[in-house]
């Protein structure tokens, strides 16, 4: 029988899984925060897993029960609903000017809005992502789950421009508030970054998010 490898540097569960390394099982976390939340909160300096968590979120809420054979998860989740994904990361690129932030935004929506076959109409990124979650709960029946990584990145990627960076926080607060007007489409949502900032600046128009960042699970 052949050793496992080391993941080093994956970001993708079922690459993970399929490629035969090694996993420590922390599936029983996930079951937790789906049955006793619904928004939360994750900051965590870089390569520390974030991107993975949300990947192994994606297959569970996705229902690829294959990925999880053996695991915890397996024997302890309803894989019965397939529920739809918004993965959205923005750890790809420079949010160099707010063209460029809204780019992003298309990119990432219209990703998203492809894999279910939809077409979207909407112009403005927080109509259009509002657009996309309601779309996909009247397409599948079935309530919607978002997971955004590097939520903080196109702020960070422009400190030493502290006007643009306002400027930006200022367009992702409008983009994150989202998420809240559309409660009732939503199953479960997670944002991580390597940053904490107040409720009181950027999610201002969020501010029902259950931090974890100091949880001792």
């Amino acid at each position: 029988m052949a050793l496992k490898k080391l993941p080093i540097g994956l970001q993708t569960f079922s690459e993970l899984i399929n490629g035969n390394y090694y996993y420590v099982d922390k599936t029983p976390l996930i079951e937790k925060m789906a049955e006793t939340g619904k928004f939360y909160f994750l900051s965590r300096p870089r390569r520390f897993g974030k991107s993975l968590l949300l990947s192994t979120l994606k297959s569970a809420f996705a229902g690829e029960k294959e990925l999880f054979n053996g695991l915890y998860l397996e024997k302890n989740w309803d894989w019965s609903k397939k529920h739809p994904v918004i993965h959205i990361s923005f750890g790809g690129g420079g949010a160099t000017s707010l063209d460029i932030l809204y780019q992003l935004f298309q990119f990432n929506l219209d990703r998203n809005a492809k894999q279910y076959g939809i077409q979207l109409n909407q112009s403005y990124p927080p109509n259009r992502f509002s657009e996309l979650i309601q779309a996909l709960y009247d397409k599948t029946a079935l309530q919607v789950v978002i997971l955004i990584d590097e939520y903080d990145k196109p702020i960070l990627d422009n400190l030493t421009k502290p006007e643009l960076a306002e400027n930006v926080r200022d367009e992702l607060k409008n983009f994150y508030s989202i998420i809240k007007d559309n409660d009732a489409y939503i199953k479960f949502a997670m944002l991580t970054g390597v940053s904490k900032f107040s409720k009181i600046s950027l999610f201002s128009g969020l501010n029902n998010l259950e931090d974890i960042s100091l949880n001792s699970d």
